[in-house]
């Protein structure tokens, strides 16, 4: 991990999320870019200087957004990490993933903000779009504190499709942090499987990581995958629910294409999706 992004919006959980992309980075001594993206009422790249003067509240709300990119510098530089702030003007949502890709980054880590629960409320509308779409881990972190270093990760999976690249990113934190991957698969009301054949299927993926050593394994029978997720962490500690998308039709087989929005959406926890 050599490049994470943090778009923010300077909200509170906001914030978190700019305080976890520096511990991070740290721990894998990486560079950080903080990015915010602002609504102008006019095209303000195409803006003279003497016709800014027009949009007195914009440019008040501007300096407002570069001192607060300067405190995130200031933070991260203090820190002793390579920092560098963006703000786009009036750019679109989907301009956050064409500054990542330019970029390079290797992970994007954002917060919600707004009304508790609602994704698209990260930085304007259809977030959604961005991590179903990111080719990167992306974190979102939400109402609760991040615990960091991460000591309990939950990976989610119905572990049937090929998940080893995705789980390598689980690896990759949980070794970094000496956290605990708790594999979890839940079968629902339309399954058929078994407890057995669902640990089948976990032993298949962890004999590619002969490495690692602190995991556990379970195996869900709930209505629901939101609704075993939500069992699971209230009966085991959990800084981190870790999940796998698709790019065009959203989720694994297992999964409807609202379910990873549906975890992110209403888990108070930090929800990590990594596409595949």
């Amino acid at each position: 991990m050599e490049n994470i992004l943090v778009p923010t919006n300077f909200s509170k959980n906001c914030e978190k999320a700019a305080e976890l992309g520096i511990q991070m980075a740290k721990i894998y001594d990486s560079e950080i870019h903080f990015y915010h993206l602002m609504q102008t009422p006019v095209d303000w790249v195409q803006l003279d200087k003497l016709k800014e003067k027009r949009y007195p509240e914009t440019l008040k709300q501007i300096g407002i957004a570069k001192a607060k990119l300067r405190e995130l510098e200031k933070k991260a530089e203090k820190e002793g990490l390579k920092c560098r702030t963006f703000l786009e003007y009036d750019a679109g949502q989907a301009n956050i993933l064409k500054h990542s890709g330019h970029f390079h980054h290797d992970f994007i880590i954002t917060g919600s903000s707004g009304t508790k629960g609602v994704v698209r409320e990260i930085l304007g509308s259809n977030v959604e779009q961005i991590v179903r779409k990111a080719k990167v881990p992306v974190i979102v972190v939400k109402e609760d504190t991040v615990s960091f270093p991460f000591k309990n990760i939950i990976f989610v999976s119905d572990f049937q499709e090929d998940v080893k690249s995705a789980f390598k990113s689980v690896i990759s934190i949980a070794l970094k942090c000496n956290a605990r991957i708790h594999l979890l698969q839940i079968n629902t009301e339309t399954d058929y499987n078994s407890i057995k054949s669902g640990k089948n299927w976990m032993s298949l993926l962890l004999k590619d990581f002969p490495e690692l050593k602190n995991y556990s394994e379970h195996v869900y029978n709930e209505p629901t995958v939101e609704i075993g997720i939500n069992q699971f962490v209230k009966q085991n500690e959990t800084d981190l629910i870790a999940m796998c998308t698709h790019g065009k039709t959203g989720f694994l087989k297992l999964f409807s294409n609202s379910i990873a929005e549906g975890v992110t959406n209403h888990s108070t926890l930090p929800v990590m999706t990594i596409h595949i």
